[in-house]
């Protein structure tokens, strides 16, 4: 048995970022192992820590070494492989091993279980009627009205006796003296989809989707494990190849982690696995009670459950044999952590599922530029389905400039052929969804009588206003090299004074469509909705059950949704994605469009959509009317190529926190500069002639101050991912040197949005 722990002290801070040798006391020998949290001695306090490896080796004098005070309680262990995925993590991610560990334990603390309470009966038949008429005779009436209903069922729940029969706990408690009765308490689990109906399940695959299913299996049952992008139309049939894989992992005793990209989802998604598979599935939100999450925790831990289904943070699960992950519509920016240490999903699931033996399937309508790279390239095994189930045909598009709309008088948020097509739906008695693409809402400048939008002449991205809305009060500001300009008078291209920021919410939309439609239903689902936990549920059930005829809503209703009697689909403002002020702007634009797209005709009848832009020329608009994935991808990558932005290198952003503007800012010059003096060296000549590392910046964040912290970043763009781990690594350590508490610096690889 081990004699010393290696302990990481349970704080926060970069220069306490290592482990401390402790020695086991006998008494806990027996409970102290890896993932256990322990209270330990750290100067004058006692503080809590992780123990992350046990040794008989000690590194200097045992004299020296303190003792582990005990064990905390409450708390988790945290599996050894989880402990090595969160060493994994801070490596590739940044941040301190103890931000990772936290992350990899998404519930950290054991909460009370819940008991149950029933009530059954201690005598036999003969006795308990006898019993009866005792009570009946000295009108006991709560103990005989509780005797006579044990005799007809035997056992009652607590709840039913004390609300329903209202015989009070004394009254039970006093029969329970006497012998008549028993009472029984069970510990069970709190059950999230506990009340779901089971209805049976029997589907029989395509030959496409058979086919993707036999190319898994095959490789699965030779122990081939690899990670698959599964590029599927809308509608394809994704979400039944996963069930189909995930039945044969567990056939062989393993189990499946399905992440999903929005809570939004769940409702849906746990409905057609908890078809198929009953309560061997569950969910993990933030949504749910951290008593939910507890026991869905130990669930799985205890292999109580084989899937698991919710968003990112599901992807820590505790299975034991976990022997497949499957990431749902992969492309989504979700995936990707806002906190540190900020690692996406699909990269750490790669990883864990190496360490576990398991394999990965990705699947996506419009897969992310990284993913089909990486399948170009052969690092992904590439699977398509390339049409709807049954063959049905995707839905007609149609494109409306609103340039013309303008031109010909209509400023309605609504472009006539929308118009006519929503009154149409509503007299045929089927349904429509209106998507308002509100990502980069305002921030970015356009003309609305010609469509020219504003960009940094250095970055080939859009200019972000900033600071109002007119020339005087308004700058425009390129988040990635600093450039900035005035916000102009009028378009600089065709004279027009329609130039500015889109301002229409959800709101607005709703108030349009009650007034031109006053006899339609209308929902809306924006952020504002749906606060409540129940708020997805109720509005997306509401409409699927036909209680309105239009749902409103931004991008959480274009995901995954099945509504069998939707046939039209409407885009509103689809350029607002179009130019924010960030590279992956064309590639956001073209998904969104696309998926939306893809929640028309998906019942017996056909779909229409009508997609809405300034730029209806703009290839990630034409594609997507199209859907045409190739095709968006061809040009998209060649952009990418040329300005070597991700795939094909990749990118590190610094993030620079300060309390004072003017050192924050010679801060982030400072690390940049060393950044330059150290690894870019202008006679190293990468293929093509480029130099293989270049630096972006120093800027001014997207937002430049939030509480009073100011904040500004710089981009540094390489194909080795390694040079960049490299980097982080450097400036971690100037950054130790400096240990001021007024500054700070964090990482984001290959960011998904501009910082």
């Amino acid at each position: 048995m081990a004699e010393y722990a290696n302990i990481i002290v349970d704080i926060s801070h970069d220069k306490l970022d290592k482990t401390f040798i402790y020695r086991i006391p006998e008494a806990l020998a027996d409970r102290v192992g890896v993932g256990v949290q322990v209270y330990i001695p750290f100067g004058n306090r006692k503080i809590r820590g992780y123990v992350v490896e046990l040794t008989d080796r000690a590194e200097y004098d045992t004299t020296k070494i303190k003792e582990i005070l005990g064990i905390v309680g409450r708390s988790i262990p945290i599996e050894s492989r989880l402990i090595a995925l969160a060493g994994w993590m801070r490596r590739n991610y940044g941040g301190t091993m103890n931000q990772a560990l936290k992350t990899v334990l998404p519930v950290r603390e054991k909460k009370k279980r819940v008991q149950k309470k029933t009530v059954c009966l201690a005598l036999d038949g003969v006795e308990a009627k006898n019993q009866l008429g005792v009570y009946q005779r000295k009108h006991n009436t709560a103990r005989a009205r509780l005797l006579e209903a044990l005799i007809a069922q035997q056992e009652l729940g607590w709840e039913v006796i004390t609300g329903k029969l209202n015989v009070s706990s004394s009254v039970i408690s006093a029969m329970e003296q006497a012998g008549v009765v028993r009472v029984l308490t069970r510990v069970c689990y709190r059950n999230p989809v506990g009340n779901l109906p089971a209805e049976e399940y029997s589907l029989v695959l395509n030959p496409s989707q058979q086919a993707v299913v036999d190319a898994v299996v095959r490789d699965y049952d030779a122990g081939v494990r690899r990670t698959y992008l599964l590029k599927g139309v809308t509608g394809s049939g994704k979400t039944e190849v996963y069930m189909e894989l995930i039945a044969h992992v567990i056939s062989a005793g393993k189990q499946a982690i399905v992440l999903i990209p929005e809570i939004a989802l769940t409702y849906q998604t746990v409905m057609r696995f908890y078809r198929r598979f009953s309560d061997r599935v569950s969910i993990l939100n933030s949504k749910m009670s951290a008593g939910e999450r507890y026991d869905q925790f130990l669930r799985a831990k205890n292999g109580e459950i084989d899937i698991i289904i919710g968003p990112r943070s599901a992807l820590f699960t505790p299975f034991e044999n976990l022997g497949l992950i499957i990431i749902d519509e992969e492309h989504e920016t979700s995936y990707k952590s806002g906190s540190v240490p900020r690692y996406h999903a699909r990269e750490t699931a790669v990883e864990r599922a190496a360490m576990e033996d398991a394999s990965v399937v990705l699947g996506s309508a419009t897969p992310s530029l990284e993913s089909y790279y990486r399948a170009g390239n052969g690092v992904y095994c590439l699977l398509e389905l390339t049409e709807r189930v049954k063959k049905k045909p995707l839905p007609v598009c149609t494109v409306t400039d609103l340039r013309s709309e303008l031109a010909s008088g209509n400023r309605s948020i609504l472009g006539r052929r929308l118009a006519a097509l929503l009154e149409d739906r509503l007299k045929r008695g089927e349904q429509a969804m209106l998507f308002l693409n509100r990502r980069g809402m305002a921030g970015f400048v356009s003309c609305r009588a010609c469509g020219h939008v504003i960009k940094c002449p250095h970055c080939d991205v859009s200019l972000s206003q900033h600071g109002g809305c007119g020339p005087d009060t308004g700058r425009m500001v390129c988040h990635y090299c600093g450039h900035t300009e005035a916000v102009p008078a009028v378009c600089p291209v065709c004279g027009s004074k329609y130039i500015g920021g889109f301002k229409a919410g959800t709101q607005k939309i709703e108030q349009v469509l009650r007034a031109q439609f006053p006899g339609a239903g209308v929902l809306r689902m924006d952020f504002d909705t749906t606060r409540s936990r129940e708020g997805y549920e109720q509005i997306l059930s509401a409409f699927a059950n036909r209680e309105a005829d239009i749902l409103i809503g931004t991008q959480m209703i274009v995901k995954g949704h099945d509504f069998p009697n939707v046939t039209l689909v409407g885009v509103l403002a689809a350029d607002l994605s179009l130019h924010v002020s960030d590279f992956h702007a064309a590639e956001r634009t073209f998904q969104l469009l696309t998926q939306a797209a893809g929640r028309a005709g998906r019942g017996d009848l056909p779909g229409e959509v009508v997609i809405q832009t300034y730029q209806p020329e703009h290839y990630a608009v034409v594609h997507a009317a199209n859907q045409n994935y190739e095709g968006f991808y061809g040009e998209e990558i060649i952009y990418r190529e040329m300005v070597g932005y991700p795939p094909v290198s990749n990118m590190l952003a610094v993030q620079v926190f300060s309390r004072e503007e003017e050192s924050g800012f010679a801060l982030a010059d400072r690390l940049a500069a060393e950044v330059k003096e150290k690894f870019i060296k202008p006679e190293e000549k990468g293929a093509g002639g480029t130099i293989p590392l270049q630096l972006m910046g120093p800027a001014p964040a997207t937002i430049g101050r939030i509480n009073d912290i100011f904040r500004f970043v710089f981009y540094v763009k390489c194909a080795k991912y390694d040079k960049l781990v490299q980097i982080k690594d450097l400036l971690e350590e100037e950054m130790q040197k400096r240990q001021s508490a007024d500054e700070l610096v964090q990482f984001d690889f290959n960011p998904m949005n501009t910082m």
